[in-house]
């Protein structure tokens, strides 16, 4: 906290997050972030998080992996490899970041000269790999990508979600509210306004420098305060969804897959970091499949079992988990993609989760292809911005009217916190995956229409529920902060949050749920 200026000697490897910050900014100047104490400082208890609005600081660095629009079958892995590395690259970066503070203040070039440069001169050469990896089985690297190596340091404000962009849109990315849980993309209509706040935000308190700045967090990097809203004072932004037309699919599949009560987690991420661990950075909650990890391939999903009642669904759904910062330490305290990358806090499990395939309010949907791989939201809209953002925040008895991407919701009492994802409905008809794992499948147009050469699949809609005790928000300190967990650059903004999915299905199973759908049905 801003009064605890002692030194301290934790290792690096837990301490890092934690530890308070001086980052150089525009023409030398330093502004100062100091960040909240860890979960192993004595007051961690005291769950107090306070605005960072214009001190809490991260490292922004070009994603070099959604710029990848073509990448050679034999240089898959490969590429997966470095841009994992290029993750790695960050995370440390931003750890050496928060743990130098001392250096920082005796030197104010210090974070160009020790940090942002030397992770240029990495990330030059991690994606001169890249061009190496592609070129050797006969592809074409983009010389574009090798101008994506520099990094910027910003401050909270300047960040590109969670406060700092007032209304903005998402490019029509997220099917301006074509899908089954009356989601109207990123809304863009009264959700953000001034600040997000719709109409009764409450405003975080200046910070004090003499005091030491800002709290970030029970690990230093995120939730503040002003990530939060009461939702019943945020304006109506949920726009009707579009009415279905004559040859258009009604019906819809449940699938029940319970909510991973058995514990099944792990911080790999198979699509984008195959065969490296740890490659999320942050903490996953499966269920369906049981045996998915970052060395799981096509062959082991169809024998991991599935939790699943039809047990014909062997597909993947997994999303990063939440927590509440109440200065409870679990399981994952000292370890990769937990508390050493400032995930920390009590895990929650949804005390429900609904899975649900709809159709198209314009025309009849096809059988997901085997193995479809496709992720919604985007872990990285700190940095890159909300064209790719699609989870919603809402509570109980307001989803009709209220969903949230860039603000945790505080909702009343007798209200739980929801969670909900639409993912893409259109895909190309021909690739189950793509180099950037977007280019394959797309979202339907505000009438619900996909694109030339994309066809209507059925759309996976996913609603998780969980009982949070509302978080206070007084004088910009928040008590019982909740956040879904991310790459510690990432300040666990709510439009961080993001949701994966693996097709695998068996005995038939695709095509039963297209022809429900397709029939105007309800089937499970």
């Amino acid at each position: 906290m801003g009064r605890n200026t002692r030194k301290r000697r934790t290792p690096l490897a837990t301490k890092a997050i934690a530890a308070s910050a001086a980052l150089a900014l525009g023409g030398g100047g330093l502004i100062w972030a100091n960040f909240y104490a860890s979960a192993h400082e004595s007051n961690a208890g005291q769950n107090q998080t306070k605005a960072a609005t214009a001190t809490v600081a991260t490292i922004s660095c070009p994603d070099v992996g959604q710029k990848l629009t073509s990448v050679p079958s034999g240089a898959t892995n490969g590429v997966a490899k470095e841009l994992a590395n290029l993750d790695k690259q960050i995370t440390e970066a931003y750890a050496r970041l928060a743990s130098t503070r001392q250096a920082q203040t005796n030197d104010a070039s210090f974070v160009q000269n020790a940090i942002v440069g030397p992770l240029k001169e990495k990330r030059a050469a991690t994606i001169d790999r890249i061009r190496i990896d592609i070129q050797r089985v006969g592809g074409t690297f983009d010389s574009r990508l090798s101008q994506l190596s520099a990094c910027t340091t910003q401050t909270a404000n300047q960040t590109n979600a969670g406060g700092g962009n007032n209304g903005q849109g998402n490019n029509g990315q997220n099917g301006n509210g074509q899908n089954g849980n009356g989601q109207n993309g990123q809304n863009g209509n009264g959700q953000n306004g001034n600040g997000q706040n719709g109409g009764g935000q409450a405003t975080a308190a200046p910070s004090d420098p003499a005091a030491g700045g800002n709290i970030g967090g029970q690990a230093g990097n995120g939730p503040v305060a002003a990530d939060f809203v009461d939702i019943t004072k945020v304006q109506r932004n949920v726009a009707a969804k579009p009415r279905a037309k004559r040859g258009g699919s009604t019906g819809t599949f449940t699938t029940r897959c319970g909510v991973n009560t058995n514990k099944n987690h792990n911080t790999d991420n198979v699509i984008v970091a195959p065969g490296v661990t740890n490659g999320a950075h942050h903490l996953h909650d499966y269920t369906g499949n049981q045996k998915v990890n970052a060395f799981s391939t096509n062959d082991t999903f169809l024998q991991g079992g599935t939790s699943c009642a039809n047990k014909s669904d062997l597909s993947s759904y997994y999303w990063p988990v939440v927590r509440v910062q109440d200065g409870t330490q679990d399981f994952d305290q000292n370890a990769d993609g937990g508390g050493k990358e400032g995930n920390v806090g009590k895990i929650l499990t949804p005390i429900k989760s609904e899975l649900t395939y709809v159709g198209s309010p314009t025309s009849k949907v096809v059988a997901m292809p085997q193995f479809l791989r496709i992720i919604t939201g985007d872990a990285k809209t700190t940095t890159n911005g909300l064209a790719n953002a699609n989870a919603h925040w809402s509570c109980t008895g307001f989803e009709n009217k209220v969903q949230l991407t860039e603000q945790y919701p505080i909702c009343p009492q007798g209200s739980n916190v929801v969670r909900l994802f639409s993912f893409q409905s259109c895909w190309d008809g021909q690739n189950t995956d793509s180099a950037n794992h977007r280019s394959h499948v797309a979202f339907a147009d505000a009438a619900g229409n996909c694109g030339n050469g994309f066809k209507a699949i059925p759309q996976l809609t996913a609603r998780l529920v969980y009982k949070i005790t509302p978080p206070v928000v007084q004088n910009g300190v928040v008590k019982n902060a909740y956040a879904v967990d991310g790459f510690p650059e990432q300040l666990h903004k709510a439009a961080t949050d993001h949701d994966d999915f693996i097709s695998v299905t068996t005995n038939g199973l695709a095509n039963k749920i297209a022809n429900c759908i397709n029939r105007g049905q309800r089937c499970q």
